[in-house]
């Protein structure tokens, strides 16, 4: 459908057309009821690792045999309740869409993140890329109106054992590592002069020359180069910089809240600002078999100030309509509390929060059974979620790669939930 504009909007866009610090007409036409956004141009993947309890974030269900003493919260979106150790969160809701229906066929905490983090099943004979690799590998290299990136495209902060992988589509889309942002970025510092370096670099490169002419494999070569190119480039890049938190404002720090989880936030705002396509930031912790409240009640106080801050933050700076939030673990939990007062692995029904881009704030999708059953209504499976996400991204889902034993493989075989995208 197209979008009609008034008489006044038709002057003002006629205007923009040709006095450029006026708005332009697609800006004009993208504020029109019924118009799409553009797609987004990076993802953060906020990982909490262990498996968090739908009941105990986005799915509460007080006062039922299964909701324990897990209170809910009224949220700025209409009629939406989440738990109550989420109290900032709930005042960004309006931005958030929620998920409460994904369903996984793995309950196994590695076979679960690789799933969640794929889309797929583990397979023997495939191995998958993460969706961060696949936003690396489908989005181009230079972002519109901030050129080429010198770091890595890909980056994972605090790292669990599966940080984003480029599997089948190559260890250059493999995310950079690194830990709390307070802590210098590994492995970018020469340890020599700069004198030394740059013979060492020679060297090298002397090396490769020889070892390549025997070589007839001229992609391999070319590759190598490629990253050792990149990796040079990249320790000398001002764009480092955007690991470092420091330069922030306290005050913008502490809305983050003062742990490493917070500052790796913070950090993922700070390196999608300067053309970094993903950002997954580790919250380890949530595999609560025993003491499940005690457990949640200590990690929602660090997630809370996190991912509420992130949210109003890329708002404020008109980043979070060009970046897509995805929070969400390998599982959920399970409805019945188990005699050590905790909740086991619950792969049948449970929440993605999902954020910014083309992602309609304040909305729900599905509900899990407040008596516990394996029924949901409007179930998701987790490849409807990535096809959400790539959508949002502006990513062809269906576009198919080459396996290594040259297979043609599907970017994502899920359905995107049309009703999140704007």
């Amino acid at each position: 459908m197209h979008a009609h504009l008034t008489r006044r909007q038709w002057l003002g866009a006629t205007a923009a057309a040709s006095l450029p610090w006026l708005t332009p007409v697609a800006e004009l036409l993208a504020q029109q009821p019924g118009a799409k956004r553009q797609p987004a141009r990076s993802l953060i993947l906020l990982w909490l690792a262990g498996g968090p309890s739908q009941l105990e974030t986005f799915d509460p269900h007080p006062g039922t045999k299964i909701g324990g003493p897990t209170r809910a919260i009224s949220t700025r979106a209409r009629g939406v309740q989440i738990a109550a150790g989420l109290p900032r969160t709930a005042e960004v809701m309006d931005q958030v869409a929620l998920v409460r229906s994904v369903r996984s066929q793995e309950g196994d905490h590695e076979r679960g993140t690789y799933m969640v983090k794929t889309g797929y099943r583990p397979n023997p004979t495939v191995n998958h890329p993460s969706i961060g690799a696949i936003c690396c590998y489908a989005l181009p290299e230079a972002v519109p109106g901030l050129g080429r990136t010198e770091i890595p495209r890909h980056v994972s902060i605090l790292p669990g054992q599966w940080p984003g992988r480029g599997g089948d589509l190559g260890n250059q889309y493999d995310a950079f590592v690194t830990y709390d942002p307070l802590r210098p970025v590994p492995d970018v510092t020469p340890r020599v002069g700069e004198s030394r370096f740059r013979r060492r670099l020679a060297g090298l490169e002397h090396l490769n020359r020889r070892f390549a002419r025997r070589r007839p494999v001229q992609s391999a070569r070319t590759l190598d180069q490629t990253l050792l190119d990149r990796a040079v480039r990249m320790m000398s890049s001002e764009q480092l910089a955007a690991f470092d938190v420091t330069q922030e404002p306290l005050a913008v720090r502490e809305r983050y809240g003062n742990t490493p989880f917070g500052r790796g936030c913070l950090a993922a705002r700070r390196l999608i600002e300067v053309g970094v396509r993903c950002v997954e930031v580790t919250l380890p912790g949530w595999d609560t078999h025993a003491d499940n409240f005690t457990g949640h009640a200590e990690l929602l106080q660090v997630l809370d100030p996190a991912l509420s801050a992130l949210i109003e933050d890329l708002k404020q700076r008109d980043l979070l309509q060009h970046t897509v939030i995805m929070c969400c673990g390998e599982f959920g939990r399970t409805p019945r509390i188990n005699p050590l007062e905790g909740r086991d692995h619950w792969p049948h029904g449970f929440s993605v929060a999902l954020a910014g881009g083309r992602i309609r704030g304040g909305v729900v999708v599905g509900q899990t059974d407040p008596e516990g059953s394996k029924n949901t209504v409007d179930p998701q499976p987790v490849a409807n979620v990535h096809a959400t996400v790539l959508a949002a991204l502006g990513i062809d889902y269906t576009r198919e790669y080459e396996s290594h034993s040259g297979r043609p493989i599907k970017l994502c075989e899920g359905e995107p939930i049309r009703s999140l995208l704007l």
